[in-house]
């Protein structure tokens, strides 16, 4: 049986025909020994068909489609046009070898011609790829490497091409950032106290935010030289006058030890470092805010910034969480604690990341799992709309929260809510814009009275 090789450059399509196969066998260390050789080699195969590619342009879109396993129209008509014709209801008396299998399949589908890809395949396919440029008369050298590296470039380009969509992965860094500088602020703030209150012990006592604390000690330095000509500068920093003279009055009496000119040095560095870590966290937030409503304002409105990028950063992107179900996202980020929890007998959470919403902490113990339940559900919604509507507006993420907290006060007060789904997106849609496409807002209650009138088979999918 026959076998004919399809191979493609970056200069176009060849087909040759391995002739020789009948003399030398099959023995793999005879085709290998042969590729060297170029005298050899054209013993055992010779070109066919040789189809080249009108531009860059058109080399682009055969190497995309061939890469993906796609057979084309060109790919078609040249192999019908170079190989035997097939006659009905006989089976061919050859076979076609190619490099990948999934070409191979579906050239198959679409031509029914037989295709085969083993090792032997593959060995004379690099002996075509070691010896092409002598095979074709008109090409060079030199030329072959040139098309191979435009072609390399062009199809890498067109595979790495920047999707000004994908700002998701922007919010995925910065809210690993966020997290990464909560952790060094919260370990070089304790450092601060743990130094500093070896010196001025009853400090700790009166100011118990992080922030504060440093920038009190920054601005003091050594107790003995707090006076009351202090008081105005620490009463801007903690905005307190009553505070101010608390810490003026307890340096006098305070029991602490003196600090030396060497520790002060190292006590003025770790609260620069605190200092300038929140700092740089505040400019950060602000980022992650500004980005949170460009690529996921639905998503920001109904659960907050940070919930929110913790969502996304932890499906891998806004797209990976649009395709979750609301029960995945009700218990992201309890992969770890369920195992263990299972190892342990210990009772399974019922939540994952969305249990620092605010909602969640505003219900009872015995509705958090009905609330998470219900966030997780308009979750689902905010992320798809964020991910595939073309307009970005946060009107769908107000409405789905307002339908929350309806839910939230039906648990925790027991109080009625007759608000359907339809009429919340049918109102957010509305507050987009009119039918002149202006903006308008109207109201929920209205929406919904003008829904009434709704056919049962729409009244359904609510």
């Amino acid at each position: 049986m026959a076998l004919y090789l399809l191979f493609q450059s970056a200069s176009g399509l060849s087909l040759f025909l391995a002739h020789g196969i009948d003399e030398i066998g099959e023995d793999i260390e005879v085709v290998r020994s042969s590729i060297l050789d170029l005298k050899l080699f054209k013993n055992v195969v010779k070109i066919v068909g040789f189809l080249p590619f009108s531009s860059a342009l058109s080399a682009l879109k055969q190497c995309k489609k061939i890469s993906k396993g796609m057979s084309t129209e060109e790919l078609k008509n040249f192999l019908e046009l170079n190989l035997p014709v097939v006659k009905e209801k006989k089976k061919p008396k050859f076979n076609l070898g190619v490099a990948e299998p999934k070409i191979g399949m579906q050239i198959f589908e679409t031509t029914k011609i037989p295709c085969q890809s083993n090792e032997l395949v593959l060995e004379l396919l690099c002996g075509v790829r070691l010896h092409f440029h002598r095979f074709i008369k008109d090409l060079k050298e030199g030329d072959l490497e040139k098309s191979l590296l435009s072609l390399g470039h062009s199809y890498s380009r067109a595979n790495v091409k920047l999707n000004v969509n994908e700002g998701d992965k922007m919010v995925i860094q910065a809210i690993s950032g966020l997290d990464t500088l909560d952790k060094d602020i919260t370990y070089s703030s304790a450092r601060v106290r743990k130094l500093y209150s070896c010196h001025f012990p009853e400090l700790e006592k009166i100011v118990n935010d992080d922030h504060l604390y440093a920038k009190v000690a920054k601005f003091v330095e050594k107790k003995e030289q707090l006076s009351g000509d202090k008081r105005p500068g620490l009463a801007d920093i903690l905005g307190d006058e009553g505070k101010a003279d608390e810490i003026v009055e307890a340096a006098k009496a305070s029991i602490g030890e003196d600090l030396s000119p060497a520790n002060l040095i190292i006590v003025q560095q770790f609260t620069q470092r605190v200092l300038d870590l929140s700092k740089y966290r505040k400019k950060l937030y602000k980022y992650l805010v500004k980005k949170m409503n460009d690529i996921a304002p639905n998503m920001a409105s109904l659960v907050g910034v940070i919930v929110g990028a913790h969502l996304i950063s932890h499906a891998g992107g806004l797209s990976n969480l649009a395709m979750c179900r609301s029960s995945t996202i009700q218990f992201l980020g309890v992969k770890k604690v369920t195992f263990r929890a299972s190892e342990s007998g210990e009772r399974t959470p019922r939540g994952g990341l969305i249990y620092h919403s605010s909602f969640i902490g505003r219900a009872s113990a015995q509705n958090r799992h009905h609330v998470a339940h219900c966030l997780a559900n308009k979750c689902t919604i905010a992320c798809r709309v964020d991910c595939f509507s073309e307009t970005k507006t946060n009107a769908f993420g107000k409405k789905l929260r307002k339908q929350v907290k309806e839910r939230l006060d039906y648990y925790e007060k027991r109080l009625a809510s007759r608000r359907k789904k339809i009429d919340a997106k049918n109102a957010a849609i509305d507050s987009i814009m009119n039918k002149d496409g202006e903006r308008v807002e109207i109201d929920t209650q209205e929406a919904s009275t003008k829904k009434r009138k709704r056919k049962l088979s729409e009244a359904v999918y609510s």
